[in-house]
């Protein structure tokens, strides 16, 4: 089924929606707008004609100095129908905001904690929006294409970074332990 087919029957559902196609090459892309997007997924996720039943991925593109700056990306997956569909919300640099899908799709949390601590953009009515891939402490966004690519932030080290002689003995020799193999030393 093609981006235009789906947006046909996507539109007899919901025929307010001004769904529109995106060119792509390796699946059918199909922009929705952000205020919509639930709905969507949700219709997506429900009516026997689709029944796109997993969510594969979230992820973003930052188009800066474009205008709307960011596209949020959703891959689905039609199992029953062996169908893959991508759905995009773009959405404004100022106000960049997407109303969750965790409760259509529970994977989507760590999704979009992935997507908010990369981009920043923000999923509204997620419950926990932490953190997931950058330290807590890190300020900023880092693939944000106006982000500085020279830090100038003090290293953070909590372990030491290279080990004594004996100390990589010591566990050379307890990995084998571990491993119930030779108690051969190094």
């Amino acid at each position: 089924m093609d981006a235009a087919s789906i947006i046909a029957k996507l539109q007899t559902t919901m025929p307010a929606v001004d769904f529109t196609p995106d060119p792509a090459t390796d699946r059918p892309t199909v922009v929705v707008p952000r205020e919509h997007l639930v709905d969507t997924c949700r219709v997506l996720r429900d009516q026997p004609v689709f029944l796109y039943g997993v969510l594969t991925d979230v992820t973003a593109v930052d188009r800066w100095p474009a205008e709307p700056r960011f596209e949020v990306v959703y891959h689905l997956l039609s199992v029953d129908r062996t169908s893959l569909l991508r759905l995009k919300v773009r959405v404004p640099g100022e106000d960049a905001h997407v109303p969750t899908i965790k409760g259509i799709w529970a994977s989507a949390g760590w999704l979009e904690r992935e997507v908010w601590d990369l981009f920043g953009v923000v999923f509204d009515g997620h419950d926990d929006l932490r953190r997931l891939v950058m330290p807590e402490d890190w300020d900023g966004h880092p693939l944000r294409k106006d982000y500085p690519v020279q830090i100038t932030m003090k290293p953070k080290v909590y372990e030491p970074l290279q080990l004594t002689e004996q100390e990589f003995r010591a566990n050379i020799a307890a990995d084998r332990t571990v491993r119930g193999g030779s108690k051969k030393t190094v």
